[in-house]
C-alpha cells in the first residue's frame, strides 16, 4: 500500500539529517550515507550499500548497460528516489552514485563494477543495481573481457549474485542509430548469457520527451538486438527524463513537472514489471563464461600446434627432395633444413600481462587473457584440477603463471645420412627405407593436423551454441585462418559453416570489428 506523503516527508526529513550535503538549492542535493563494502583490491567490483539487507524481503537485481553519456547514473538515483518515495514538493534529491564512477580514481580503474545495494527498510523490495562502466572509453576488447570477469567473480563471491531479474540497456531516447561501441558491448551482455535472457532484457529510453521512441526504437530493431517483447510483439521499453536536478525554474515550470513526472511514471511502470518478471540465473552463464575462455584458449592453442605441425611437415618434405635426388650415391649426402623449436619469450604487453603455460607440454594454455588468479587450480582453463587445453592434458601443478610465453622458433641445421640415421635409431638400411620412414611420418603429421583443425572446428561449434550471441569478437578473430584450414584438409562444409558465422556477424554490422 502507498503511504501517505505526510509519513514519506517523515521519513524523509530522517533521512535528511543522515545524509551528506552535495548542494544547496531547489532541489537541495544530498548524497546518502552508505557503505562501501568492498575496499579489497583484488575484487574487480566495488559494492555501496545503503540500509540493512534484510533476507525476507523480496529482492530484485538488475544489471545496467549502456554508453558513457546516456545518463545511467542519473537512472540509478532516479529509481532511488522513486523507492525513497521522493516527491517534487520536497525540493529534495538523493544520491547513492559517486562521483568516483566517473573519475579514473585507483578503484575505478582496476574494478570495472559497481554494485548498489539499496536496502530501505520502508519499501516492498530490496534492490541491488549492477552498474557496469560506461562504454565511453575506447580501451576496447580487453576491458569487455574485464567486464566478462567481473560478472563471472561477482557471482562466485560470498555474497554472490545468482540471478539477475532484469539487463537494462540504457540508450538516450533521441538516438537514431546505436554506435558500434553499443552495439558490441549489448552483443556482449547477450553472449554472458545463455539464450533465454532475452526475455529479462528491456530497453530504458533517457532524455526522452515523452513522445513515441521511434529512432532509438529503429536503432534497437536494426542492430538487431534481442529483448523481452509484450503483447503486441513491441520491445518493452521505458521512458525517462534526465533533468531531475536541474534548478527549479518558474520560466519552465510546467515542463519540469512533466519531465518530473515522467521519469517516476517511468519508474512506476519498471517496478510493475520487475514484480511480474522471473529471474534467470547465473548457472548458464558461468558455464557459458567458463567454457568460454576454455574454448578461446584452446583455439590459440590449436593454432599453434597447427603451425609446428606444419613447420615439421616442411623439415621432411625437405629432406625427402634432397634424398630422392641423392638417391644414387646415397651414404654421403650433406644439406640444410629449417628444423622448428620452442622458446620462452617475454609476452609483449600490449597484448597481455601474464599467461598461464604447461611446463611439460612446453604450450601456452591460457594466453590471452589470464589475470588475477595466483591459486593456478582456479585458472580458467583448469578443470579437476587438470588443464583443459594442453596436449596431455596436465596436472595445474605443471603449469606456470608468469610473463612468458613460448613462442615457434625455427633454426638451419645440417643434416647427413648419418644424423638421419641416428634419428631414427638404426631402423633404416638404405635410402628406400629412408624414403619409406620420412614418408610415413608425414603422414601422421598430417593426420595429427587435420585432428587439430577439426577440434578447433568444434571449440567454435560448442561457442556458438552455447551463447545466445556466439558472433563474438573472439570468435571472428580466428575465423579466417580456421576456413583457410578446412579448406586445406579437404572441409569444404565446415569452411562453409563458419563462413556463415562470418557472414551474419557482418550482416549485424561489420564496421566495429575493425577497430
Amino acid at each position: 500500500g502507498k503511504k501517505s506523503h505526510t509519513e514519506t516527508s517523515r521519513n524523509i526529513n530522517n533521512l535528511i539529517k543522515k545524509s551528506i550535503l552535495i548542494k544547496d538549492g531547489n532541489p537541495v542535493q544530498y548524497h546518502l550515507q552508505t557503505r562501501t563494502d568492498n575496499l579489497n583490491q583484488s575484487e574487480p567490483y566495488r559494492k555501496i550499500s545503503f540500509g540493512e539487507r534484510d533476507n525476507n524481503n523480496p529482492h530484485k537485481t538488475i544489471l545496467l548497460v549502456g554508453e558513457t553519456g546516456t545518463g545511467k547514473t542519473t537512472l540509478i538515483n532516479v529509481m532511488i528516489n522513486y523507492m525513497l518515495g521522493v516527491q517534487r514538493e520536497d525540493k529534495v534529491w538523493f544520491e547513492i552514485t559517486d562521483d568516483q564512477s566517473d573519475q579514473t580514481s585507483v578503484h575505478s580503474q582496476s574494478s570495472s563494477i559497481t554494485v548498489y545495494g539499496f536496502y530501505l527498510q520502508e519499501s516492498p523490495i530490496h534492490l541491488t543495481i549492477i552498474d557496469t562502466p560506461g562504454y565511453g572509453d575506447t580501451r576496447g576488447v580487453e576491458k569487455d573481457k574485464e567486464i566478462a570477469e567481473s560478472l563471472l567473480s561477482l557471482s562466485k563471491s560470498a555474497e554472490g549474485i545468482h540471478e539477475i531479474d532484469a539487463v537494462c540497456l540504457v540508450i538516450k531516447a533521441t538516438q537514431n542509430r546505436l554506435s558500434d561501441r553499443q552495439i558490441y558491448i549489448f552483443d556482449a551482455v547477450q553472449s554472458l548469457f545463455g539464450r533465454d535472457i532475452a526475455d529479462n532484457i528491456i530497453l530504458l529510453f533517457t532524455h526522452s520527451d515523452g513522445m513515441h521512441p521511434k529512432n532509438a526504437l529503429r536503432a534497437v530493431e536494426e542492430a538487431k538486438i534481442k529483448c523481452a517483447v509484450n503483447d503486441k510483439n513491441q520491445p518493452v521499453f521505458f521512458l525517462f527524463n534526465n533533468c531531475q536536478t536541474d534548478a527549479a525554474d518558474e520560466d519552465f515550470q510546467t515542463i519540469q513537472e512533466q519531465s518530473w513526472k515522467l521519469s517516476f511514471r517511468g519508474m512506476e511502470f519498471f517496478f510493475q514489471f520487475l514484480e511480474k518478471i522471473k529471474p534467470k540465473t547465473l548457472k548458464m552463464t558461468q558455464d557459458v563464461l567458463q567454457q568460454r575462455k576454455q574454448l578461446e584458449a584452446n583455439i590459440s592453442n590449436l593454432q599453434s600446434r597447427v603451425h609446428m605441425t606444419e613447420l615439421k611437415e616442411n623439415e621432411l618434405k625437405k629432406t625427402l627432395e634432397q634424398d630422392r635426388k641423392k638417391v644414387k650415391d646415397n651414404k654421403n649426402f650433406e644439406f640444410e633444413v629449417e628444423v622448428p623449436y620452442k622458446e620462452k619469450v617475454d609476452i609483449d604487453h600490449s597484448v597481455a600481462k601474464m599467461a598461464t603455460c604447461c611446463t611439460v607440454c612446453e604450450e601456452n594454455c591460457h594466453y590471452p587473457g589470464c589475470w588475477w588468479v595466483s591459486d593456478l587450480s582456479w585458472c580458467s582453463v583448469m578443470k579437476d584440477n587438470h588443464c583443459k587445453v594442453c596436449t596431455n592434458k596436465c596436472h595445474y601443478t605443471k603449469h606456470v603463471k608468469e610473463s612468458k610465453i613460448y613462442k615457434i622458433q625455427t633454426k638451419k641445421e645440417k643434416m647427413t645420412f648419418e644424423i638421419l640415421m641416428k634419428k631414427y635409431d638404426g631402423k633404416i638400411r638404405d635410402s628406400e627405407s629412408l624414403v619409406k620412414k620420412l614418408k610415413e611420418e608425414l603422414q601422421e603429421l598430417e593426420k595429427e593436423k587435420i585432428k587439430l583443425v577439426i577440434e578447433a572446428y568444434d571449440c567454435v561449434e560448442t561457442l556458438e551454441k552455447i551463447a545466445l550471441n556466439a558472433d563474438s569478437l573472439f570468435i571472428l578473430q580466428h575465423i579466417d585462418y580456421l576456413t583457410e584450414k578446412l579448406k586445406e584438409i579437404n572441409e569444404p562444409d565446415k569452411a562453409e559453416t563458419l563462413e556463415n558465422i562470418k557472414k551474419r556477424a557482418g550482416e549485424k554490422n561489420m564496421e566495429h570489428w575493425d577497430t
